[in-house]
């Protein structure tokens, strides 16, 4: 990989970089994920300002590494507990190595997926059937009599056969091979790449990175490649540049890089734990779309919905109707800022259109590093309260298992 100056700030903060330091086909790259609202890139007098979002990770282009590191919610020392969590899938050995690792999330995820990858040699490759077409000295297999008229014109010294054979060449494994390729372009951590190399050669490879990611977009998982979910997990996020399909959708940008969309991954991890608490309640998630969406209709436009991040079914007190709470994920500074008056209507409108009329109610979950914390906004109109706002604050500074117990009472 030829030497690039590495640069590397905060989330939401600026970098200055010089003209000669972007080439054109950067400046095209850094416009798509500008596009996706990832980062802002604006030409100066000196050079370009470049200002990150919500987008944690690492981009490498030709002449600069980019390296945007968490500040705002979620410590680096935690992330990958987060992300883990939000994707359902074990937290790797390596997420407390965060901050002695130059480039953190990158590295972390490429370690984990090297460890999944380990894991898989030590038990064994899955193999299965792979169809070849051969040229033997002797009968394996079918023979294939069409192209031994037509190629062989009757010899029998060499023989077209066709076989069947247990192998590992398949594509669980070819994924795998595609994405440990993949991380070896982003590591910049000579022992990492090291193991990386050594591993990677027990994996076959699939044509494309892209072939890759059809194939693990049409994955079902069975008793027979069940404990290949993790290292999919790892792998799917490596290829795509930046996430999954529920945390970042892939739009083509060919930028090497590894990103995260933190609003997203709040989004999941607010699901998760929503759903979670409210089951240790007798509740359980709804769908907020189709018959039982809020729906707008009679504009200029086409007909547009309001749907909540998550919908809970809940049991009443005291009586054995249920109830309906809608759950809003906010990344926003609300341990330090007031709620806006967009969120404010928007929540009454959910609790309008959801909660029962006697009691209506909706809840807003914002990251809140060092604590927890819990509000209550009371809205009222001349007639009489409008609705109630519950702001839970989760502590991002704890692992997520911690945050279920404590929103457990905060949803009575």
């Amino acid at each position: 990989m030829p030497d690039r100056t590495e640069v590397r700030l905060g989330e939401y903060e600026s970098a200055q970089l010089g003209f000669e330091q972007l080439t054109p086909r950067d400046v095209d790259r850094l416009g798509a994920l500008q596009a996706r609202g990832c980062l802002t890139l604006s030409p100066d007098r000196t050079g370009w300002r470049l200002k990150a979002d919500g987008t944690v990770g690492i981009l490498v282009l030709d002449r600069v590494r980019l390296i945007v590191e968490p500040k705002f919610a979620i410590p680096g020392e935690q992330l990958m507990s987060w992300l883990a969590y939000a994707l359902g899938t074990p937290v790797p050995a390596t997420a407390r190595r965060w901050a002695t690792g130059p480039d953190g999330y990158a590295d972390l995820v490429a370690a984990a997926l090297l460890g999944e990858c380990e894991k898989l040699l030590r038990e064994g490759l899955r193999r299965d059937y792979v169809r070849r077409e051969s040229l033997e000295p002797v009968l394996r297999g079918h023979l294939d009599a069409t192209a031994q008229a037509t190629r062989r014109y009757g010899q029998l010294d060499q023989l077209h056969v066709r076989t069947f054979d247990r192998e590992p060449d398949i594509w669980d494994n070819r994924v795998l091979g595609s994405a440990l390729k993949a991380a070896l372009s982003l590591t910049a951590s000579s022992d990492l790449a090291r193991d990386l190399h050594g591993i990677a050669g027990a994996f076959p490879c699939a044509p494309t990175p892209a072939a890759a990611l059809r194939t693990l977009d049409r994955t079902h998982y069975t008793c027979l490649n069940a404990r290949y979910r993790a290292a999919h997990t790892w792998a799917r996020l490596l290829l795509r540049g930046g996430g999954v399909t529920d945390l970042l959708t892939d739009s083509g940008t060919t930028a090497d890089g590894l990103l995260l969309t933190m609003p997203a991954l709040w989004e999941a991890v607010v699901r998760r734990l929503a759903t979670e608490a409210g089951a240790l309640h007798g509740g359980h998630a709804v769908a907020s779309s189709g018959r039982v969406a809020i729906t707008v209709r009679g504009d200029l436009g086409s007909t547009s919905t309001f749907r909540p991040d998550l919908l809970l079914s809940l049991p009443r007190r005291d009586t054995a109707q249920r109830t309906l709470l809608p759950v809003d994920a906010k990344y926003k500074r609300y341990d330090r800022h007031s709620i806006s008056a967009a969120d404010t209507h928007q929540l009454l409108t959910y609790s309008v259109g959801y909660a029962p009329g006697d009691a209506p109610r909706a809840v807003i979950i914002h990251p809140q590093p060092g604590g927890y914390a819990h509000r209550s906004l009371q809205v009222d109109g001349p007639r009489g309260g409008l609705g109630i706002i519950d702001v839970l604050g989760i502590d991002t500074h704890a692992p997520p298992e911690e945050a279920i117990t404590w929103m457990r009472s905060a949803l009575l």
